[in-house]
């Protein structure tokens, strides 16, 4: 059914005492939301209106001059509505479909703009599932007369710094203490420690260090051909070489010595990162010489959690 035309009239209401007093109001009729000063004329309306009254002519035999271009009589009656409507739904659109820039940092910032969440890889402080904290190992401590069960557990590993913790419990070394539990720290060979022990109070020295760490196969292996070990990249090799010291018994830190036990002297280390075998030799100048250390990963019976990023 077609939809008859209508034609918005325009009605100033005055408030004035003579014919030169200006408008006080002016009330436009929208035909979306009319107003209540309003009236909305139909084509048969203004035609009858125009008949009945000589002086209301209607819309088409009107001759009043054009209004002058520009002027507010010249606009349709909801052009600037319209066209501001317009305006801010072509910004919209546009803000819609505009592609993000690239940047050279832009890899670092979610799409959504927010900071809270980075896509930036987080590099982790350990580089082997077996060289990190809560890891456990299990073996024993060999010497010329006797065997000694061993137990490790890391508590700290950080890479950066080339430092772990730990604690280290030994059975049946002396009767009395059938057990022993010692805190120790490990020191990494690499940007921060080289293969010369600098401190005095362990008691070693250059030509001691040599003689325990070629017990080690794979620091024969690039010595005999004349390499120089890579300190910078040490976590990228298959092995790991550590110095750990103890220093107290665990939980009585006060207690330093122990009548038929030592542990005032330090492991030379070979970590596989691979396999996660640990070869140690224990060296201290009043007890056997070169009792070695042999310690097995233990795998956990938990499963592993995973972070998404």
């Amino acid at each position: 059914m077609p939809t008859p035309n209508v034609t918005a009239i325009v009605e100033i209401v005055t408030i004035a005492s003579s014919e030169n007093a200006r408008p006080s109001r002016l009330h436009v009729a929208c035909p979306e939301e009319p107003t209540t000063t309003a009236h909305i004329w139909s084509d048969a309306e203004v035609g009858e209106s125009s008949s009945s009254t000589a002086s209301s002519p209607s819309c088409e035999d009107t001759a009043s001059p054009r209004p002058e271009e520009g002027s507010f009589a010249s606009r349709p009656a909801y052009r600037g509505i319209s066209s501001f409507s317009n305006k801010i739904r072509d910004r919209d659109v546009k803000a819609s479909t505009r592609k993000p820039e690239v940047t050279a940092t832009s890899h670092n910032n979610p799409s959504f703009g927010d900071d809270t969440y980075s896509t930036r890889r987080i590099i982790p402080s350990y580089s082997s599932t077996f060289l990190r904290p809560g890891s456990k190992f299990t073996g024993r401590q060999l010497s010329d007369r006797s065997t000694y069960e061993v137990h490790v557990e890391l508590k700290h590993v950080d890479m950066a710094e080339s430092f772990l913790c730990g604690y280290l419990r030994i059975k049946g070394l002396t009767e009395d203490h059938p057990t022993l539990i010692t805190y120790f720290e490990g020191e990494m060979i690499g940007p921060k420690h080289d293969f010369i022990t600098k401190k005095p109070e362990w008691g070693s020295n250059e030509r001691n260090d040599e003689a325990h760490w070629k017990r080690f196969a794979p620091f024969r292996s690039f010595k005999d051909k004349h390499e120089q070990f890579d300190y910078k990249n040490f976590a990228q090799k298959d092995h790991i070489f550590m110095r750990w010291k103890e220093y107290f018994l665990v939980p009585d830190h006060k207690v330093r010595q122990i009548s038929g036990a030592s542990f005032e002297g330090f492991y030379y280390i070979c970590f596989n990162q691979v396999t996660g075998v640990i070869d140690g030799i224990y060296f201290h100048a009043k007890t056997e010489k070169f009792q070695k250390l042999q310690l097995k990963y233990v795998p956990e019976r938990t499963f592993a959690a995973v972070e998404f990023r």
